[in-house]
């Protein structure tokens, strides 16, 4: 292994961490001559877009053979921080000029867009209880759609390669610990899946393969901050990405995430707070205001809810009980206003300052959302005519018994 890390390194140049690059390089080789196609999960984040430029330089420099075609998937929520959009813009131009490389921009379809399915259909914002819905389809579920339709009609399996890394999510962390010996894959080698669950059409032909799971965070900003864009090794423009995190010092001390702006998930959205502190970013302080409008559409005056519980297939009753349900029609046009106010208000100080702006809402997508609320369009199993989720009502259990409202003669029902 020492002659290929030689050439990794050449011109002098080491890494902190060697032995990092050595096990990736050791994980890529066990299992790339097993897949006629090789692919790459890209979301434009730090760890996705170092292995991206770090594979790239480790096929030009002869340490990983030349695939035929390597197939790199951009996952576009269309709710990127500008900064990380930014680095992707340019990372794909020069993936662009390579003719080895092929890039395929995934997005979910329109109506299954962040802004649309919350707005236009009125599905409340995700939370990490009970409603988690952004992730698989803004995310997951295009990449899949992707994948089914590149692999039609085409013989062989695909290896697709992901930048998951352990530490960067403690439920991703279960998972690895969980899989740790699934499909054979030994210690040191990544974390390697024969099949991607929940995917017909390409069940048994993907196996996915994290080849810088074991990387640190240093790990990670030493590639992009240093190595990355020196010419021996791409010559890439990764630093602006590192904007993103707020910079090498203070990145690192937090090890901020980056995600959606103003992401409900996060209990803090660091990266955005980072941002908007810097001079040359202060211009996009409101889209701080998106994380406080998520909360607020979640409380029970913007939502309907059941009247009773629900009466399933096998005639039991729904042990969600009266269970909160989508937004209301006037309360997702007020948001509406509210998104499309911040945006205004960000990229008229862009342009005032010559300074990039932000996409998270554009006119096909405002378009459909104000068609859909027309037409008073709700979720399955809902029509529009349920209580307001504040309004008082007695409690119906599952079991059919009904627990009345104390006090209502002061509720006025």
């Amino acid at each position: 292994m020492s002659r290929p890390i030689d050439n990794l390194f050449a011109q002098g140049v080491r890494m902190v961490h060697e032995e990092a690059v050595e096990m990736t390089i050791s994980s890529l080789r066990a299992y790339w001559e097993q897949h006629e196609h090789k692919a790459l999960a890209w979301s434009g984040g730090k760890d996705s877009t170092t292995l991206l430029t770090l594979l790239i330089h480790m096929i030009e420099a002869g340490l990983i053979p030349k695939p035929r075609v390597l197939r790199v998937y951009y996952a576009d929520t269309r709710q990127e921080l500008p900064q990380s959009q930014a680095a992707v813009d340019r990372i794909m131009a020069k993936l662009r000029a390579l003719d080895w490389v092929n890039v395929y921009i995934v997005r979910a379809p329109l109506d299954k867009r962040f802004m649309v399915y919350m707005l236009g259909r009125g599905i409340p914002p995700p939370n990490n209880g009970t409603l988690r819905w952004c992730t698989r389809q803004i995310k997951v579920d295009p990449m899949t759609a992707a994948l089914a339709a590149a692999l039609d009609g085409v013989d062989g399996s695909v290896l697709m390669l992901t930048g998951v890394r352990e530490g960067e999510s403690a439920v991703r962390d279960g998972r690895i610990a969980m899989s740790c010996s699934k499909d054979g894959a030994e210690c040191g080698q990544g974390w390697y899946q024969q099949v991607l669950p929940d995917s017909p059409g390409i069940r048994g032909r993907v196996a996915t393969l994290a080849p810088i799971l074991h990387w640190r965070v240093c790990n990670i900003f030493d590639w992009l901050m240093i190595y990355a864009p020196l010419e021996q090794f791409g010559g890439w423009d990764t630093r602006i990405l590192i904007d993103a995190y707020g910079g090498d010092d203070e990145a690192r001390d937090i090890a901020a995430r980056t995600g959606c702006i103003g992401c409900p998930l996060a209990s803090e959205d660091v990266a955005l707070n980072v941002i908007v502190a810097m001079p040359a970013w202060d211009h996009l302080t409101p889209l701080l205001e998106l994380k406080p409008l998520y909360r607020e559409l979640r409380k029970a005056k913007h939502r309907l809810r059941k009247a009773e519980p629900e009466i399933l297939k096998d005639g039991s009753r729904s042990k969600s009980g009266q269970r909160g349900g989508p937004l209301k029609l006037e309360s997702r046009l007020w948001a509406l206003q509210q998104v499309l106010d911040i945006q205004r208000r960000c990229n008229e100080a862009a342009e005032r300052l010559g300074r990039p702006g932000v996409d998270i809402l554009n006119a096909e997508e405002e378009a459909r959302i104000h068609e859909l609320i027309a037409a008073r369009t709700w979720p399955d199993k809902w029509d529009g005519s349920e209580p307001s989720m504040d309004a008082w009502l007695d409690t119906i259990h599952p079991d059919g018994s009904v627990e009345p409202i104390l006090f209502r003669e002061l509720v006025g029902q």
